[in-house]
């Protein structure tokens, strides 16, 4: 290919809508052009990428012996309905673009595929004998992200790789779980990023495992903890750790005092000589549920410690046996609204009673009660009295008298030490998500009616595992990881070129004549190059080279009446004047081709 002929137009300036250097490099590099908020246009130059990224995830799935297929982006509203994740996905900050078509049938634009794939198999697949399968597709997804950012990070159409697994038992669904699990790793390795898997939280997609795959940058929208070792690591909303012991409560007698405007653990702390790690912290959250109820909670947890609300939701989900839609702190707003008498924020204990709710419109009359697994230990410990300006001290569970859902609602933090070697502490990275893959069980046979035959003769569902990997994602991600002051440094497996050749002087006869011999001999060779042809200074050149970010680049210059040419290796800076036979004896080698 030749510049000429590339439809190439870099910028100088840095686009004003783009926030993160992946997304102005792609935008400066003429790789993407934006059409509205979160929808771009892939241009030449990332197709080429996105086509070798695809390239190498067909290969290595095939391998495996996967099936490939082509599933419809619209689908029909209700096998989302039987799945019961029509509403969460389509109401309030649901992430599917629905519509209707001319005879008013509800209809969505495919965020991802489980329903449609669970359909299809139970009304092809019958018996244990035609099991396992493990189907996957390639193509465009759509998102409706209430702030797309980030270029193709966080885009509200993009292209994804989905893969389906169907299986008659668990054991074969774990076991096909590990394969998916090495063959993204190839898959990543080949494109050469740098990432680590971390366990995940299932999210609305569900099951009982999960791990993702994270490529490593300061930008990245995900905070993953990593035992120091590398053998545990997991992301925030997933982590589990092991908290520092609290200081000990001296054994009192146990007593009320006035804590005036003390709502804070550190206003208490700071008054009453306290330590955060002796106080149990009460915290009233709402959830939402896909029965339209709303569920108020009573949260217990220690002084020092945060909530994770992802933890949270799949314990209530789990509780109720039904999709949580929303979670959140309760407000005095919606307080007033119920007509119910107040709760005293600041100074709730863990025994708040039941009868606040008795005049409650549309909430449940009781509270779920949860404690953290950090309070569950403590022999004494300080709360709040459910009386403005009242803690209690020295008070035990025995004498709070009230039932607690004993579960891990905390998130871990760095430092915390690990759950598999107590020695080893975590650490914090943040990271890119480029591939998640799940266990999903029989979540989606369940609710679809999707059965087989097993050898026995009687009908059991599918056990399902599911495979995800962000194809545009990944290529945006790889710029983020591999960059510098001047641009783009692409993996040479992903890159859209790997050499570009340089005419210095596009006047000067030997120097084109030169460029134009290393171009055809290097395309008669299978190695994919670009030829800069254009009437251009040299500099401007050099500076497009370096933002494109080719991994190699020749320069036919001042040296070409003398056979000689500049080889410059884009990663490691390094450029060598050599000779014709020099350049491709490198690059056979650099490429692993025959001798050129």
């Amino acid at each position: 290919m030749r510049v000429s002929r590339l439809m190439l137009v870099t910028l100088r300036d840095v686009p004003a809508e783009a926030d993160i250097i992946s997304h102005q490099l792609l935008l400066r590099g003429g790789f993407i052009r934006r059409l509205t908020g979160g929808i771009y246009a892939y241009m030449p130059l990332l197709w080429k990428v996105l086509k070798k990224i695809t390239l190498i995830v067909e290969k290595e799935l095939t391998n495996k012996g996967c099936l490939q297929t082509l599933l419809p982006q619209l689908q029909p509203s209700e096998i989302w309905e039987k799945s019961g994740r029509w509403k969460s996905y389509t109401e309030g900050e649901g992430i599917m673009f629905s519509l209707k078509d001319r005879q008013g049938k509800e209809l969505g634009l495919g965020p991802t595929h489980e329903e449609v794939i669970t359909q299809i198999i139970s009304q092809t697949v019958h018996s244990y004998k035609q099991l396992p399968i493990n189907i996957f597709q390639i193509q465009t997804k759509f998102r409706d992200e209430i702030r797309p950012r980030f270029g193709l990070m966080r885009s509200r159409e993009f292209i994804m790789k989905d893969g389906y697994s169907f299986h008659a038992n668990e054991s074969d669904l774990k076991s096909t779980y590990s394969e998916m699990r090495d063959a993204y790793q190839n898959i990543f390795n080949k494109c050469g990023l740098d990432f680590v898997c971390v366990d995940a939280d299932s999210g609305a997609i569900g099951g009982a495992a999960s791990q993702e795959f994270m490529v490593t940058a300061e930008s990245g929208e995900d905070l993953i903890l990593i035992s120091s070792d590398g053998k545990y690591g997991a992301n925030q909303e997933k982590a589990v750790s092991i908290i520092e012991d609290g200081k000990l409560l001296k054994n009192d007698k146990p007593s009320i005092i006035k804590t005036y405007n003390q709502k804070t653990i550190e206003e208490l702390c700071k008054h009453n000589n306290f330590h955060s790690t002796q106080i149990i912290k009460v915290l009233a959250y709402l959830a939402t549920c896909d029965d339209n109820k709303k569920y108020p909670i009573l949260i217990s947890i220690r002084g020092d410690q945060e909530v994770n609300e992802i933890k949270l939701s799949n314990t209530i989900s789990h509780r109720l046996k039904q999709n949580v839609l929303d979670i959140r702190a309760i407000s005095n707003e919606d307080i007033k609204k119920q007509g119910i008498a107040d709760i005293p924020f600041g100074f709730i204990g863990p025994d708040l009673g039941d009868n606040l709710l008795s005049k409650a419109n549309t909430w449940e009359k009781k509270f779920i009660r949860i404690s953290d697994n950090s309070v569950k230990d403590l022999k004494g410990f300080i709360c709040g009295n459910n009386i403005k300006d009242e803690h209690k001290v020295s008070y035990n569970w025995k004498l709070l008298n009230t039932d607690q859902l004993i579960c891990d609602i905390r998130k871990a933090k760095p430092g915390d030490r690990c759950i598999h070697d107590r020695k080893q502490k975590l650490k914090e990275c943040r990271g890119i998500e480029i591939g998640h893959i799940f266990q999903l069980g029989t979540k989606y046979s369940n609710s679809l009616n999707a059965t087989f035959t097993n050898e026995k003769g009687l009908e059991d569902p599918f056990w399902m595992g599911c495979y995800g990997i962000g194809i545009s994602r990944l290529a945006q991600a790889a710029v983020e990881q591999n960059h510098d002051d001047l641009g783009i440094i692409w993996p040479a497996s992903i890159a859209p070129f790997e050499v570009i050749i340089i005419i210095a002087n596009i006047k000067n006869t030997e120097q084109r004549n030169l460029a134009e011999e290393i171009y055809q001999k290097l395309i008669e060779n299978g190695i994919d190059a670009l030829l800069d042809d254009r009437d251009e200074r040299a500099g401007i050149k050099f500076k497009d080279a370096d933002l494109i970010g080719i991994p190699w680049r020749i320069v036919a210059g001042r040296e070409a009446n003398s056979g000689l040419v500049e080889l410059h290796n884009r990663k490691t800076k390094a450029t060598e004047s050599l000779d014709l036979a020099s350049v491709f004896k490198k690059l056979s080698e650099e490429f692993n081709t025959e001798k050129l």
